[in-house]
């Protein structure tokens, strides 16, 4: 059994070209190759969402709980095939089965536990299953498809 791999805040902004206010991952631990990871949402008052959803009751936007999952997914995938500074793109192409259990605001930790269903090291298009959890009560779930617009 290999080593599991971590992604600090430098490694991600290596590999994702996301930046402030839509970089929704703090880190992403437990990357067993391209197969599992655990992404960290360190959930804060001071995301722009917060203003207008909703004013007197922050909520983070379930849209963006799955844009974190697909964050960390993309993090799994590039730390694995070493994409760091290669400015690899990821695209959604499919949302589906998503679900939401529980409100996620300010000072919950988000762990989004993700697994490739769908995907190999070279291949365009993949599909991953994420499950989004604050206090291990299950906040959303998802599955989506993306294709890795990966540089030549």
């Amino acid at each position: 059994m290999s080593e599991l791999l971590s992604a600090d805040i430098q490694l991600i902004q290596r590999i994702l070209p996301h930046r402030y206010p839509f970089l929704l991952v703090d880190k992403v631990q437990d990357i067993d190759g391209t197969q599992t990871a655990v992404g960290i949402k360190n959930v804060t008052m001071n995301e722009p969402h917060f203003q207008g959803h909703f004013p007197g009751l922050p909520i983070m936007p379930g849209v963006t709980i799955v844009e974190a999952m697909a964050q960390t997914a993309a993090v799994m995938v590039g730390t694995a095939l070493d994409m760091a500074d290669k400015e690899m793109k990821v695209y959604f192409m499919a949302i589906d089965k998503c679900k939401f259990r529980r409100k996620v605001g300010p000072g919950d930790v988000l762990k989004m536990h993700l697994t490739t269903v769908r995907g190999k090291p070279g291949g365009k298009v993949w599909k991953f299953s994420g499950v989004a959890s604050v206090d291990g009560e299950m906040a959303a779930e998802a599955e989506f498809t993306a294709m890795m617009d990966l540089p030549a």
